[in-house]
């Protein structure tokens, strides 16, 4: 069986788990992650070894400083999980990187990057068609804000001042960018009041401390007295955080805790891959 055949398929099989978990439990276990990395590393350097070939293993450890880079950056970026970073981490090492745009890790980023788009609106479309009565409350209250209409007027001026210059350019092709340039311009805006909406009305819940799991993102500031026990600005609650609050819930000093719950990104990695194996990086595909 060829290498890139047999990683394929564990690949696959990694992230049909993770995709699992993912979804049920909206978390993906930590030995799944990190037999993943060390499995990928492993298996890179004994082929390595065998056939005396050391770009197996330098093109494992690429991937995987890529990985990590880009996994860093999503987490303290509030995007991803502890779980997506892992996984991510463990998807470049065992995909490895060769500095190609149409190498394999090159084409599954790009990718990840454009169906992780797609299915996270199709995610929220499903939240809000779920929770209707509440997202709607919560976009008009958004939408009434003093903040928001100030961000729409000068939104909507600096639209309509682009419009009328268009009709100045001669270049037909400029012109059709523009207009373009423009209509993203107020899509970005009301995209980004959809995604906060849909936050406030849909991904927030209160859950009793004993429910809570390492990595969950709070979602509020949790003091006792003066003391804060945790909060957004963690990145993630501790085990050690967890048995603090649950200590306090016995003591009768806190019942519930605000957290947000994520979208489940893994399954967006497996339509990723599988779509950079049947056909490649899709941005050069389009171009």
């Amino acid at each position: 069986m060829p290498l890139e055949l047999f990683f394929a398929l564990v690949i696959m099989i990694v992230l049909l788990i993770g995709s699992y978990t993912d979804l049920k439990t909206r978390e993906v276990p930590d030995w799944v992650n990190f037999s993943f990395i060390i499995s990928a590393v492993t298996i890179r350097g004994i082929w390595s070894v065998s056939s005396s070939d050391w770009s197996y293993i330098i093109d494992g450890i690429f991937g995987l400083v890529a990985g990590v880079a880009l996994a860093y950056t999503m987490f303290y970026a509030g995007q991803w999980g502890g779980g997506d970073a892992k996984m991510m981490m463990g998807l470049g090492a065992m995909i490895g990187l060769q500095l190609d745009a149409s190498s394999m890790l090159v084409s599954f980023l790009f990718n990840t990057f454009l169906v992780g788009a797609v299915y996270a609106l199709a995610w929220g479309v499903a939240m809000v068609i779920k929770n209707w009565k509440a997202f709607k409350t919560q976009f008009t209250k958004l939408v009434s804000t003093r903040k928001v209409q100030l961000m729409r007027t000068i939104l909507l001026i600096s639209a309509a001042i682009m419009i009328v210059l268009t009709f100045f350019v001669k270049d037909s092709s400029v012109r059709i960018l523009l207009a373009a340039f423009v209509a993203l311009f107020v899509m970005t805006f009301y995209l980004w009041l959809f995604v906060r909406a849909i936050e406030k009305s849909c991904m927030l819940k209160m859950v009793p401390p004993e429910k809570l799991t390492e990595g969950d993102w709070i979602a509020k500031d949790v003091y006792v007295g003066k003391k804060r026990i945790t909060g957004p600005k963690d990145l993630g609650i501790s085990k050690e955080q967890i048995a603090e609050l649950i200590r306090l819930k016995k003591k009768r000093k806190i019942k519930e805790i605000l957290i947000k719950e994520g979208i489940p990104f893994v399954p967006s990695f497996l339509l990723a891959f599988i779509a950079t194996w049947i056909w490649g990086n899709l941005f050069l595909l389009v171009l």
